[in-house]
């Protein structure tokens, strides 16, 4: 009876031994696939990305304030809608003087907008941007951009740049305006002594803080070139309001800032 309860027993170690080392093979076997998955993937993605087609290699923003619906009298001026407007705009690079059918346009659009960081003051919102009209004051709804941005793309040597429409040969940048709006409302000053000068100026006046108005603002570039492949990035935005130099306190301000923002093969 012992000697039948010990082979039960060694019996029954090994039956277990043998589970654990199954186990422990296909731990193993699964996370040198996974491992192998990952590597080919990066692998893959290097491949298809060792040559940089297109990239961002330039933004250009323009920073001022206004104001919707002013009203004066002779003891004060009453503005309903204070509003900051920071035009931007992108310069997409295709890194070759020769143009084919790899690095023109086919396809361009935005998607995927997010406030990272939303300004204490106002209501931001991205728009589109008249090419003709950047560093110039504009509210117009119907340029606002709530899901997605698609442009059309012509080959034509003059085109309407009222419209969404690019080079195909990336010869005008994309043209976006950020207006935060509403960051006073029905707001009085009587100090009718000095004129209003309806620019950045006005936020000194009206005493909003550049801190409050801060923002961070992303979203996507998707690329479709003219041989069917895709290509994508993220652009992220601080919305610059000073400098070392000055600030949207003296009227407006310009930041140039050189970049190298490169588009990735997604497909």
């Amino acid at each position: 009876m012992k000697e039948k309860l010990k082979r039960i027993i060694y019996i029954s170690i090994i039956i277990m031994f043998i589970i654990v080392l199954i186990f422990l093979f296909k731990k193993f076997y699964n996370d040198l696939l996974t491992k192998k998955t990952f590597e080919n993937s990066v692998v893959s993605f290097s491949e298809k990305n060792k040559e940089t087609i297109f990239s961002v290699n330039k933004i250009v923003y323009f920073s001022s304030s206004d104001s919707k619906n002013k009203t004066s009298s002779p003891t004060n001026f009453t503005i309903e809608n204070l509003y900051t407007y920071t035009d931007i705009a992108l310069f997409i690079n295709n890194n070759s003087e020769e143009n084919t059918l790899e690095n023109t346009l086919k396809s361009v659009k935005i998607n995927n907008i997010k406030f990272s960081n939303e300004p204490i003051l106002g209501k931001p919102n991205l728009y589109f941007k008249s090419i003709n009209e950047f560093a110039k004051s504009q509210l117009n709804d119907d340029n606002i951009i709530n899901n997605e941005l698609q442009f059309e793309i012509t080959s034509e040597n003059e085109a309407d740049l009222s419209k969404p429409i690019l080079y195909n040969n990336c010869a005008n940048p994309i043209t976006l305006s950020y207006i935060n709006q509403n960051i006073k409302t029905d707001y009085t000053m009587t100090d009718t002594q000095n004129p209003i000068t309806y620019n950045g100026t006005l936020l000194k006046r009206c005493g909003v803080s550049i801190d409050s108005i801060e923002t961070s603002i992303s979203f996507n570039i998707e690329i479709e070139n003219n041989k069917n492949e895709k290509f994508k990035t993220i652009i992220s935005l601080d919305v610059p309001y000073q400098n070392e130099e000055n600030s949207i306190y003296d009227g407006s301000i310009q930041v140039t800032k050189d970049t190298q923002i490169d588009f990735y093969r997604y497909e």
